[in-house]
Order: C-alpha cells, then sequence, then structure tokens
C-alpha cells in the first residue's frame, strides 16, 4: 500500500489527528498529500493556515488526478461548498464513471441538500462498485426507510453489519462501536416502521439478560425517543417502564418517563415520578430544577421549595471529577432560572425580574431567561419591552424568537422565513412528529397574511395532533352538567335557605373560555374599590374539598350529588374560606373579582355559597368564540378545554353553555346580568356603565383606560387586552364560513342525557354530623340513630357503618359491630384505623385466622397497634366532625 492509500485509510478511519501527523512526516508535501492535511486540521478544529494552504492548493489544482480531486472535494464539503464539491465530483466522474468514493462523496451532497432520490441513486452505485465502505450502507439505510423501501433497507442494514464482522481487525474500537450503534439505531427504527416492535422487544430481553445497565438505559431511551417521534407515545411509556422493572433506581430511565408523562399532560405523574428519582438523588440540583418546572402552574408551593432546594444545593457544588466550573455555573444558572419563574408564577414580578435578570448578566444569551423575562412583560402589559427581549431569542434560536413575537402579534414579514418555521414545526422530536405550537402560529401568521384557508389548515393540523393528549368526552360533559341541574334544584335552595353567607365581595365574571371575559375583567377592574384577581381556582377548589371529604367519609357520593348533606355550618365554614382567600388579593378592595370562565358550570355553588354575589355572564356570537378556541394553543394540558381541538366538541359545548345559562337565569331570574362581547366593543362606556351599577359601585371614567391598567394578564388574552377595543374581532367566524359545519351540526345537534336515577335525596343535611356530634357527648342512642337515618337513604355510607359499629361493640353487640366494620372497610379499604379498630375486635373474639389474614394484608403489627391505641382512637377512628373546606 503507498503512503496516500494509507493517508486516505486514516482519513476513512477518522483518525485525524495520526493523519496530520502522517502528512507533517511525509518528506515530499505534494498537493494530494497537503489536501489530506487541510482536511486533517479542519476535523480538528485546527484552523490556524488552513486557509492560505488551501488557496494555495487551489492555485494549482489542475495538477490533481481524479483521486486528489476527489479529496479536494471532500475538503469542500466539510467547509459546507457544496456546489463546488460537486463540480469537482462531476469532473472525476466524467473521466471514471465507476468512481465509487467519487458517488459517495456526491450522495452525501446531494443528502445534505435535501436532494434524498439523487442521494440514494448515487449511494446505491457506489455500494454496487465498492461495498467495503460501511457509512455508504447506513447512509443508504436512512434514505431507504424514508422512502418506505423497508425490504432494501433490511438489505442494506445486514450488508453494513457484514462488513463491520469483515473489518473488525482493521477497524479502531471507536468507528467500530459507531458503526455498530448507528446500524443498531437504523434497525430498531425499521422495526418500528414496519410494526414489528415484538422484534425490538426480544432484542431488549436478551440485552437485559446480560445484566448491562448502561446500554439498556441507553437502548430504552433511544427507542422511546424514536417511538415519540412517530406519535407513539404510549408505546415509548412501556418501554421505559419495561426498564425500569429490570433497573428500578435508574434515573436516567425515570427522567424519561417524566417528560413522557408531563409531554401527554399527565402532569401529576410526572411529578411522582420525579419525586422518585430525587428520592434516590437528593443531592442532585438539576432533579429539583425538573421538578420545580413540573409544579409551576399547579403546586405553587412545592414549585418553590423545589427551586429553592435547587438553588441550595448549585451554591454548594464543588469542582471534582463529575463537576467541571463550567458544568457547575451552568447548573447555577438553571436554579437561579427556575427560582425566577417561581416568583414570576406568584407575580412577585419585582423579584422575579431581578432573579432574570442576574440570569442574564452571566450569560446574555440564555434563551430560558430572555423567554421567561419577556412572557413577564407581557403580563405587565410592558408590550415593547417583551418584544425587544424576544427579539433578542430571535438572533439566537430564530424558531423559538419568531413564535415568541408571534405569541406578541409581530409577524414575520416574508415567506421564507414561515417555510422556516414550517420546517421546524415538522421536525420530529419527543413531543412526536410534528410541534402544534409552531402550527398554532402558523396558523395566526396566515390569517395576518389573510389567507384564510391556510390559516385554517394549520389550525386543524395542529389541533388534531393535540387530541392524541387530551382526554375529553362530550357526553361525560353533557351528563355532569344534567347533574348539576338536578343537584342544584330550586327544592334545595327552598330546603337549605339557612345557608350561605351574605357577602356582596365575590364577583365572578364567566362564559364560555374566548367570550370576552377577560376584557370584561379588565374593564370593571379599573374601578378604585374593585380587585381583578384574574382566573382563581377558588371554585373549582371547593368542588375537590366536597370531593376528598365524601371519600374520607366513604360516602360513594361526590360532587354535585353530595351537595344535599351541607348544613349551615358547613357552608358558612367553607364560604368564609373563600372569602378570606379572596381578601388577601386586596384587603381594601370592596369587591373582588374572580374571572373563571367555567365557573359557568358552578354559579349553582357559588349562589348556594354567596347568595349576594354578583354574576356576569359574557355571551359572544358562538361562531366567533368557536374559532377563537380552534386558533388558540392550549397546550394540550388541560383537559377541560378539550373541546376546543375540536369543531363539533366545541359546538356541543355551546349548547351545554347555553342550556346551563337558560337554567341559572330560571333558577336566579334578575340575579345574573348578561353582557354581549359585541356591545362592549360598540358601546364601551355604555357596557361599563351598566356592569358598575349591576355591581353597586359609582361611575369612574378611569374605567375605559381598561388597555393601560398596571396588572397582570396571564390568560390567553394577554396581548388582546393591552391593545384599544377594536372592532376586527366581530363576525371572524365570516372569514372561515366554508369551514363551519362540524360546529353546526354539534350545536344544533339534540341534547340528550340518561335519566338521572341514582342520585339520593336527603330530607335533611348532616346526619353524619350530627350523629358525630351526639357521640360525642356519650349519647350512644341518639348517635345510633342519626347514623342509622344516612343509612335509610344510603346503605354502604362506610363512615356511619364504621360508627353504628363501633356503637355495637360499645354495647357488647360484638358480631353485629364486626360485620358493620367489615362493611365499611369494604366501601373505605385506605382507613387504616379502621382497619386497625377491626383487628383488636378479632382479637377480642378470638377470630385468629381473620386477624391473621388481615394482618397480612395491610402489614399491621398486631401487638403493637393493640399497644399503642387507647379506647379513645379504637372509638373515634378517624372521623372528624370539623368542617369541610375547599
Amino acid at each position: 500500500m503507498n503512503s496516500l492509500s494509507i493517508l486516505r485509510n486514516l482519513y476513512a478511519q477518522q483518525q485525524y489527528q495520526a493523519l496530520k501527523d502522517a502528512c507533517l512526516a511525509e518528506r515530499n508535501h505534494d498537493l494530494a498529500t497537503r489536501i489530506l492535511l487541510v482536511l486533517a486540521c479542519v476535523n480538528l478544529g485546527e484552523l490556524d493556515g488552513v486557509e492560505d494552504r488551501f488557496q494555495h492548493i487551489l492555485e494549482q489544482e489542475s495538477e490533481l488526478d481524479d483521486d486528489a480531486l476527489c479529496d479536494l472535494a471532500a475538503a469542500f464539503i466539510v467547509r459546507s461548498q457544496l456546489d463546488e464539491a460537486m463540480q469537482r465530483l462531476n469532473t472525476v466522474l466524467a473521466n471514471q464513471s465507476q468512481h465509487a468514493l467519487a458517488l459517495a462523496r456526491l450522495a452525501l451532497c446531494h443528502l445534505m441538500m435535501d436532494e434524498l432520490e439523487l442521494a440514494r441513486d448515487c449511494f446505491s452505485r457506489s455500494a454496487d462498485l465498492e461495498p467495503g465502505r460501511i457509512v455508504v450502507w447506513t447512509n443508504l439505510a436512512a434514505i431507504q426507510c424514508q422512502f418506505e423501501q423497508y425490504e432494501q433497507a433490511q438489505h442494506s442494514i445486514d450488508q453494513g453489519r457484514h462488513q463491520v464482522e469483515l473489518q473488525a481487525d482493521n477497524l479502531s474500537d471507536l468507528l467500530s462501536k459507531q458503526y455498530r450503534e448507528r446500524l443498531r439505531a437504523l434497525q430498531l427504527q425499521l422495526w418500528i416502521e414496519t410494526e414489528q416492535q415484538a422484534e425490538a422487544e426480544h432484542w431488549f430481553e436478551i440485552l437485559d439478560e446480560h445484566q448491562d445497565e448502561e446500554q439498556s438505559e441507553h437502548w430504552r431511551n433511544l427507542y422511546a425517543k424514536m417511538l415519540a417521534e412517530r406519535d407513539l407515545h404510549d408505546e415509548a411509556v412501556e418501554v421505559i417502564r419495561a426498564g425500569l422493572k429490570q433497573y428500578p433506581k435508574n434515573n436516567t430511565l425515570l427522567m424519561q418517563l417524566s417528560e413522557l408523562a408531563q409531554l401527554q399532560g399527565h402532569s401529576v405523574m410526572a411529578m411522582n415520578i420525579l419525586q422518585r428519582a430525587i428520592a434516590q438523588d437528593k443531592d442532585n440540583p438539576m432533579l429539583w430544577v425538573k421538578f420545580s418546572g413540573s409544579c409551576l402552574h399547579q403546586l405553587e408551593a412545592k414549585a418553590r421549595k423545589a427551586a429553592e432546594k435547587a438553588v441550595e444545593l448549585a451554591d454548594k457544588l464543588q469542582v471534582d471529577d463529575k463537576y467541571t466550573p463550567e458544568k457547575i455555573a451552568a447548573i447555577q444558572l438553571h436554579a437561579k432560572h427556575a427560582l425566577a419563574e417561581v416568583e414570576s408564577q406568584e407575580q412577585n414580578f419585582e423579584l422575579a425580574d431581578d432573579l432574570f435578570r442576574e440570569v442574564l448578566a452571566i450569560d446574555a444569551h440564555f434563551v430560558p431567561a430572555l423567554r421567561g423575562l419577556g412572557q413577564q412583560q407581557m403580563q405587565r402589559g410592558k408590550i415593547d419591552d417583551a418584544v425587544a427581549l424576544f427579539e433578542r431569542v430571535k438572533l439566537i434560536d430564530p424558531i423559538s424568537g419568531h413564535s415568541a413575537l408571534i405569541n406578541a402579534r409581530h409577524f414575520p414579514e416574508d415567506e421564507e422565513t414561515l417555510a422556516k418555521m414550517d420546517e421546524a414545526a415538522r421536525t420530529p422530536s419527543m413531543e412526536g412528529s410534528a410541534r402544534t405550537g409552531i402550527l398554532f402560529q402558523l396558523a395566526a401568521a396566515w390569517e395576518k397574511r389573510k389567507d384564510y384557508d391556510k390559516a385554517f389548515a394549520y389550525a386543524a393540523e395542529a389541533n388534531q395532533l393535540s387530541k392524541r393528549f387530551v382526554k375529553y368526552d362530550g357526553k361525560d360533559h353533557r351528563n355532569k352538567c344534567a347533574r348539576i341541574r338536578h343537584a342544584f334544584s330550586k327544592g334545595l335552595y327552598d330546603a337549605r335557605s339557612d345557608c350561605g353567607v351574605k357577602s356582596s365581595l365575590p364577583v365572578y365574571v364567566l362564559g364560555m373560555p374566548r367570550s370576552g371575559t377577560t376584557l370584561v375583567e379588565q374593564i370593571i377592574a379599573g374601578h378604585s374599590q374593585i380587585f381583578g384577581a384574574g382566573e382563581l381556582g377558588v371554585i373549582p377548589n371547593v368542588v375537590q374539598g366536597l370531593n376528598r371529604w365524601e371519600r374520607h367519609v366513604g360516602s360513594g357520593r361526590h360532587y354535585p350529588d353530595c351537595m344535599d348533606d351541607m348544613n349551615a355550618y358547613i357552608t358558612e365554614g367553607i364560604a368564609n374560606n373563600v372569602l378570606k382567600e379572596l381578601q388577601e388579593y386586596d384587603p381594601k378592595a370592596k369587591h373582588v373579582v374572580d374571572k373563571m370562565p367555567h365557573n359557568f358550570e358552578n354559579i349553582g355553588l357559588i349562589k348556594f355559597l354567596f347568595p349576594n354575589a354578583k354574576i356576569i355572564s359574557v355571551r359572544r356570537d358562538p361562531r366567533d368564540i368557536a374559532m377563537s378556541n380552534f386558533f388558540t394553543d392550549y397546550q394540550a394540558k388541560h383537559g377541560g378545554m378539550g373541546f376546543a381541538y375540536d369543531l363539533s366538541d366545541t359546538g356541543e359545548q355551546l349548547a351545554d353553555h347555553n342550556l346551563m345559562m337558560h337554567y341559572w337565569n330560571e333558577l336566579f331570574p334578575n340575579e345574573i346580568l348578561e353582557i354581549n362581547y359585541e356591545d362592549v366593543v360598540e358601546d364601551t362606556e355604555g357596557a361599563a356603565r351598566k356592569m358598575l351599577q349591576y355591581i353597586g359601585v359609582d361611575w369612574e371614567p378611569e374605567v375605559l383606560a381598561f388597555n393601560k391598567l398596571d396588572r397582570p394578564v396571564k390568560t390567553a388574552s394577554v396581548w388582546q387586552v393591552r391593545q384599544p377595543i377594536y372592532k376586527t374581532s366581530k363576525a371572524k367566524w365570516k372569514r372561515y364560513q366554508s369551514h363551519l359545519a362540524p360546529l353546526i351540526a354539534g350545536t344544533n345537534a339534540r341534547i340528550e342525557s340518561p335519566p338521572i336515577t341514582d342520585m339520593l335525596s336527603l330530607p335533611e343535611p348532616s346526619f353524619l354530623q350530627g350523629g358525630f356530634a351526639l357521640y360525642q357527648k356519650k349519647d350512644l342512642d341518639g348517635a345510633e340513630y342519626k347514623f342509622k337515618q344516612m343509612l335509610h337513604h344510603n346503605p354502604n355510607h362506610a363512615a356511619c357503618n364504621y360508627m353504628v359499629g363501633e356503637i355495637c361493640l360499645r354495647k357488647n353487640h360484638i358480631q353485629d359491630g364486626i360485620k358493620l366494620i367489615e362493611k365499611a372497610l369494604k366501601n373505605a379499604p385506605w382507613k387504616r384505623e379502621w382497619t386497625e379498630n377491626l383487628l383488636k375486635a378479632y382479637e377480642l373474639t378470638q377470630q385468629d385466622d381473620k386477624a391473621e389474614a388481615l394482618t397480612k394484608r395491610y402489614g399491621l403489627d398486631q401487638k403493637e397497634k393493640a399497644a399503642d391505641n387507647t379506647e379513645d382512637d379504637l372509638i373515634w377512628g378517624d372521623i372528624q366532625s370539623g368542617q369541610v373546606t375547599g
């Protein structure tokens, strides 16, 4: 083998340092050797003097033979000068049409230019001429997969493997590993494309038999990513779960599983998985950063603790084998940014601003901080400042920057940028085959350009993809609304006329999402005596609290079925807790506005708690509501907004809303103020006067300057409410009139729900609480009577069965008591203290078999529990008499 062949072989083996050294050691630095030296230096990143060498070579290019000209083309390729490279390669092929290396490099140029058919043909010809080039087989297999030529792709993969084995002795360990991993990745991809996941599962089983955790982790993560990129997220989850069964403490797999859960909208699951990872590596600050991010929009207190813990741990890091100074600095940056996001979420804007700017002072190109600060400025109405920050993002990450700017209604002026965004939207990622956020932004951009059919097509695609991660059932929503109407009947309010707190502090602005609720709130919140608190989860939290209480007592009921069990004492406690929370927003305000659109479902509960509450129902042309929702990116995380991704579902929801409001207006005549969005746009002052008069405050003209109000807005309307009133939002549906058939069908469909036959109707409230109060007074007969009154209506009420059982034990009716406690535990098996008390009863009656079975089932230590529990524990269990709170 001559010296040039040796040098070219070193280049093919990617041994660039050895190639450089060998070139420099050559006595005769001919042109061909100098080209290879340039290739070695460029690949090593050693660019000093390279340009001069390269220009000198070009001056003598006419002296090069075909092989050297082929190497010169390679130098152009690494410099991304593809046209220059192709010119040289075509010259070589004109002289030697069967030059395999020239064909391979020409194929690479076509591949880099996304000319896949030409690339495939050149790679195929090169492989036929010289089958020993493994990289040709891998590239050919990848292209064949894209063209769905799966048999040919499998052949190429097999040929690549064959060549790796043939050349094993001549390949470096690093290159051999690279080729094997590339071929394995292609094989996994091919199994997915041909729906042969069983082959992959079998391969993973073999891999796990070797107990190589590092390899299992690597390949499972890669395979899960491939599945997710093809919208097979459930399959990706199963792959990671299978790995965790084998390696339950592998935090890398846990992190992948958490990310998949978060992407699918399973935020609670994602949090739990991260907590499991943290339990295994408590001193890892990045785990705390990720946990803070997962909690940010739902559990603010946990998000704060996690961010503070991340900062604390990051500040303690020391340089060692695991942490370089650069890595420590990066971790500290992420931890501080996590805390900034928490402060911003809690509307501590000045603190957040300082933290964001501290991060940017360290790294001015840290995109998360630029975007985070920009979003905060948007919420605060500082649109120009936000745009300036997003412009900085655009210089670093053009797609991210343009996306943020579109959200701020600053649209690209050229179609080339939109084309690049479309390409980015369709680049597979863990989210799936497309990125829905960018598709929604493209829909807005093309709407701005008045290409409405194109805009609708993007919105329809984005919505269809988003539906993958949202479990929404229109029938369930319709049935839930029917149960609410059934529960909140006139009879309920007549029978519970003593319930509720006569406060006029709460003002509820509600309606369908995108109906104008944010605009209405912004207007009335401009009044000096009214504080706009935004979208609060206070009333939904009350609903959750009631559901938790019913589960706690094992009634088998849930909201709204349980409303007939509410007495004046409990209602007052809940209402006062709500008032306390509202007053904390502004203790001096006469009224506090809760603008949660879907509270239109909860008007019955609101009026039960606050008979004097002011309720403003915002109405808008349903077609405009539908199209506004259809073009809004809700990020597929909120099941309550699941209707928005389908026009038929939106139509049904609009019909449900209309029926609900008709029902509430009949139940509470003249107590709910209806405001039309179109009226607000046409006559803002008239609408504002009407609303303020209804609330009961004097007119203040300042409310008309709502777009200048210094208060945060966090809804999807964050941009719109910072603008003066504009009328272009009226009748926008006409632009999409040809696409409205599903919406009209959904809206006009007959509203049907199954008959409600399973909802109890208690003649009076609080049998449980009343019985418990008597029990505390040692009035066992009176307590038993109260509990049995509940059992007459609800025989499976766990807490009442338990308490009657305890009374039976007190009265020495042991077997009757045991049966009742057993029945209680069937309906509330999570009650550990009830279980412990039943165990004692078994011991007292010498039912050793049952005691042993119970002990095994719940892992109880009989002797310890018997010694620890007092007589009061036996009697009380964990029944509580306190108030139900939200």
